[in-house]
């Protein structure tokens, strides 16, 4: 591509950007009047596809029940499905991703709150919000993730990991991270992009960083953009889809992407553009300190859970998720708080798919518990392609790989998933295929039509 045509391409896109960005931060700050526990209240707090999925199966389930979605965000954007904008590919924009919250709780009847969480009673079963105080008879906890640059990198100030958060965005949240990296993609010249995968822990959607390598990798190629995506990753390979990425990269993107297995990142210098890291020949040996200059760094920091959790004050394990009673979504505090989404502590995939399986099951359960039953928790267990996550690896054409997993009662005490990569029978022996980028969208637009309509 000629620069005079990237000129273009670059004011276009600052553009668009700027023209999405004021409609996702003007808030209503309207008081919300205090609710009371009607004996059959429900509050949900967080709505990503858990708690959306949740609200819209209670009332489903029991037209009877006031159900309440607390969301500090005043606009849906959805993760799964984004790392596409990343790369380019055909129709996909920031609208691809965004919902209004306010039409599906018009049309199922449950109440939607824009609110920030700032104390939980467990004892007097209320949740104080910035637009008040809503008193509950089961409250759902499904508050997603948040970073933990200070574990990561106990050197840095604060004031370093502000600025290297917002030069080198994560993008694994819902928002302005995914504006900012779009940006710098499309603003950058001739270079390498560096992509961090989180270093260690459980993280939301396990193959979005292999799945962000190969989109970046596709919007190079398309674009011109002469540079490498270089992957300073922690896992010698051994990552989620991990056979069927290192195939699709090496047949589409050889002379692109750069996986490095065995890396430490130990300095960010947002005004050089450098990266510094230890890099090492396998997990053991003592590596050799190595600077990379960059054009776009995507550093994706270790995952702990939101604090919403530690805030209700339920019993955790080290990285703050919640402690789940055996095999089902209920707390192993406290009886009247269920969790779903990323924040249990069953051994399932931190995926979409996963939060809608885990909010539909949890519904059920609540169900139940308001009208003096017990719900099964191994009822339908083992329950096949329970979840089901898809990954875009190729552009022009669309190609896509995939894994499934069946979730059973493991005899440790929790939830488990087993996965399995399938080569479909359009992909000529290969790991991905159209059919597969097909059903990738297909999966996409069923969801957001099922949350929003």
């Amino acid at each position: 591509m000629s620069m005079e045509r990237r000129d273009l391409f670059k004011l276009a896109s600052v553009a668009a950007v700027a023209t999405v960005v004021p409609s996702m931060v003007v808030a209503s700050e309207t008081k919300a009047v205090a609710k009371k526990a009607s004996g059959k209240s429900v509050v949900i707090v967080g709505g990503g596809f858990g708690g959306l999925t949740m609200a819209k199966a209670l009332r489903k389930k029991d037209k009877t029940l006031d159900v309440t979605v607390i969301e500090q965000s005043n606009i849906f954007m959805a993760c799964p499905f984004s790392n596409t904008l990343l790369g380019g590919l055909d129709g996909v924009t920031l609208d691809t991703f965004v919902g209004d919250y306010y039409q599906p709780s018009a049309k199922h009847g449950y109440n939607f709150v824009h609110a920030t969480v700032t104390a939980i009673d467990r004892k007097a079963k209320t949740v104080t919000t910035t637009s008040g105080d809503i008193a509950y008879d089961i409250l759902v906890l499904s508050p997603g993730i948040a970073y933990d640059y200070e574990k990561q990198f106990p050197k840095w100030s604060k004031d370093k990991i502000t600025k290297v958060a917002q030069a080198c965005p994560a993008a694994l949240m819902p928002g302005n991270e995914h504006v900012a990296l779009k940006r710098q993609l499309d603003n950058m010249d001739d270079g390498n992009v560096i992509i961090v995968p989180p270093a260690s822990g459980k993280f939301r959607c396990p193959p979005a960083p292999y799945e962000r390598t190969a989109m970046v990798a596709n919007f190079m190629k398309n674009e011109g953009i002469k540079g490498k995506v270089i992957v300073l990753d922690t896992r010698g390979g051994k990552f989620a889809k991990g056979k069927a990425f290192k195939e699709s990269w090496a047949d589409l993107f050889s002379d692109i992407i750069e996986y490095k297995g065995h890396t430490e990142v130990i300095d960010v210098d947002p005004d050089a553009k450098t990266i510094t890291y230890i890099e090492k020949e396998n997990a053991d040996a003592e590596g050799v300190t190595k600077t990379e200059k960059y054009e776009v760094c995507n550093l994706i920091p270790i995952n702990k859970c939101s604090p919403v959790i530690a805030m209700a004050g339920l019993e955790t394990n080290g990285a703050g998720f919640a402690l789940m009673d055996g095999y089902s979504f209920k707390s192993k505090t406290d009886a009247n708080i269920y969790v779903c989404g990323d924040a249990v502590t069953h051994k399932i995939p931190p995926s979409g798919q996963t939060a809608i399986w885990g909010a539909n099951r949890a519904a059920g359960q609540i169900i139940a518990q308001l009208n003096g039953k017990v719900d099964d928790p191994i009822k339908g267990l083992p329950a096949k392609a329970a979840n089901v996550c898809f990954s875009m690896v190729g552009g022009k054409p669309e190609e896509a790989i995939m894994v499934t997993h069946t979730f059973s009662a493991d005899p440790s005490g929790v939830l488990k998933g087993k996965g399995n990569v399938p080569k479909p029978k359009d992909g000529n022996g290969k790991f991905r295929s159209k059919g597969t980028a097909k059903a990738t969208r297909e999966w996409f637009n069923g969801v957001m039509r099922e949350l929003f309509s």
